[in-house]
């Protein structure tokens, strides 16, 4: 229902989502059958999936936790063939969903296969020009949650706090500067026009339980005057 409205691209979460591997895999031909890319976000330190997430058919797959070099690093090996990374050939749903023949999905895969990594903490904020240096790297995923959390030393939850919004220009600077995507969690429209105006180029808006809510809200407020 969602990636037949108006958005770019659906994110499938594996990480605080109710969403098991099995019914990823049998969404992602459906967010593609409506013409839209596929973007799943793994479970902290699984990076096995990222690759069985790719072989199904995703487009992009986001890595939540990344804190040191050795988590960026095997990720990108589960993202990316050799000679860049590790990623073992079974793509049987991917090649049939890209429309290409085994040959040449195998060679353009790296290019159009994105992993983002999720920069969410001090550990991590500290070496990300390290982590954008990976080459299994394409782009920077930022959950402004956590990042608060963290910014605050476990002090609480505010996303609009104005100390995550320079680690996000900080974020969004550094890893245009290197030439890969920058993207981020929006939880209202409002912000996520406002990351768009700081030059996000990908936005994740809301999530589907916020949606329903505030659906839910709207029409109860509509029935009872």
């Amino acid at each position: 229902l969602l990636a037949r409205e108006d958005f770019d691209a659906v994110t499938l979460d594996m990480q605080h989502g109710a969403v098991a591997l099995a019914a990823t895999l049998r969404a992602i031909p459906l967010v593609l059958g409506a013409g839209k890319p596929a973007i799943a976000r793994i479970p902290v330190g699984e990076f096995a999936t990222a690759s069985r997430l790719l072989d199904g058919g995703a487009s992009a797959v986001i890595a939540p936790m990344i804190n040191t070099i050795e988590d960026a690093r095997r990720f990108g090996a589960f993202m990316k063939y050799p000679p860049v990374g590790e990623r073992s050939w079974g793509p049987h749903a991917a090649v049939v969903l890209s429309g290409l023949g085994p040959a040449d999905y195998f060679a353009r895969a790296n290019g159009f296969s994105l992993g983002f990594a999720m920069v969410e903490t001090r550990e991590a904020l500290g070496i990300l020009d390290r982590i954008l240096a990976e080459p299994g790297v394409d782009g920077i995923f930022v959950g402004p949650s956590d990042l608060s959390i963290a910014l605050s030393g476990g002090g609480g939850v505010d996303p609009m706090d104005a100390e995550v919004d320079r680690a996000l220009d900080h974020v969004l600077q550094r890893t245009r500067a290197a030439g890969k995507l920058p993207a981020v969690f929006a939880h209202t429209g409002e912000r996520a026009a406002a990351f768009a105006r700081m030059g996000f180029p990908l936005v994740a808006v809301e999530t589907d339980t916020l949606l329903l809510r505030a659906g839910a809200r709207a029409a109860l407020a509509a029935a009872r005057g």
